[in-house]
């Protein structure tokens, strides 16, 4: 979707990948359903996935675990939105909670060893990572002459999926990360050299809060292949959530709402360029769309 109101803003071209209108209203339906069908033709027998999520990827795993005739166990955070937290449940997903999204991934990764069971990193797995990058090869079908990608960045699956896709398919393709300043788990891992374990703050993006693991493919991937990752700050989060809904008529959680947000913040010169700007998700609270509007 052209975006005469960001093209103007930055005098580039600017377009808006709507993965907002998934089947589960967010990009990650790809990559579980990627994983879980390459899983279940490796191995016919298996009954049971268990992962951890701030929400979008439980979803993503429930629908497609049920198509395929696999149980789910998904472990959320206590900050994993209703709207989310209904969604996986409707889908027939067994919930076990945790206070915080490291938590979840902790018991996720114990329950996994102890019983046996298959775990499903929502970012953290070459087929997850591989299903995500099909909406950069989407984007670059439709629209070959773009030259710069945007995306949102929690644990890195989308973006690493991405980046790799951009840097197969565009010729000095300038690829750039998005993480809420609340959660700057890519900011203090490419600081250090290393993953490494962040204090994770309340924040509107919760689709992108939470540390990753620590022996995390994605940390290499865009260490090595994305030129840039910007801290997005609440304020700035809320505006385009805002802007978004007020001079587009989209609905878009906050985590989507980063890449928006970095390029109000006027800190890139992205003029001239063909811009593609990945809207990674809808699913909000009715609550947090009202709180953002006023």
């Amino acid at each position: 979707m052209p975006s005469a109101w960001l093209s103007d803003l930055t005098r580039a071209s600017v377009w808006l990948k709507l993965e907002t209108v998934q089947a589960t209203g967010s990009y990650k339906i790809r990559g579980a359903t990627n994983a879980l069908a390459r899983l279940k033709a490796a191995r016919p027998d298996v009954t049971i996935v268990t992962t951890a999520s701030a929400g979008n990827h439980g979803q993503a795993v429930a629908l497609a675990a049920s198509t395929l005739g696999i149980r789910a166990r998904v472990h959320l955070p206590a900050t994993a939105p209703d709207a989310k937290r209904r969604a996986i449940a409707r889908l027939g997903a067994e919930i076990v909670d945790a206070p915080t999204y490291d938590a979840a991934e902790a018991r996720a990764h114990e329950e996994a060893e102890r019983d046996g069971a298959i775990y499903l990193s929502p970012y953290n797995d070459a087929d997850v990572i591989a299903g995500a990058g099909t909406v950069a090869l989407e984007m670059l079908d439709e629209r070959p002459e773009i030259d710069t990608l945007i995306v949102p960045l929690g644990g890195g699956g989308l973006l690493s999926g991405t980046a790799i896709v951009a840097r197969a398919r565009i010729r000095n393709a300038l690829m750039v990360g998005t993480e809420a300043a609340a959660s700057p788990v890519f900011t203090a891992a490419l600081a250090a050299g290393r993953p490494v374990t962040v204090d994770v703050h309340d924040t509107l993006a919760d689709g992108l809060a939470g540390n990753m693991d620590a022996d995390s493919q994605t940390f290499g991937i865009v260490r090595d292949l994305v030129d840039r990752v910007m801290l997005v700050e609440e304020s700035d989060i809320a505006q385009a959530m805002r802007d978004l809904i007020l001079k587009e008529r989209l609905v878009a959680e906050g985590a989507s709402a980063t890449a928006v947000a970095a390029i109000c913040a006027g800190d890139l010169d992205l003029q001239g360029r063909n811009v593609g700007v990945i809207l990674s998700g809808r699913n909000v609270d009715a609550h947090v769309i009202a709180r953002v509007l006023s």
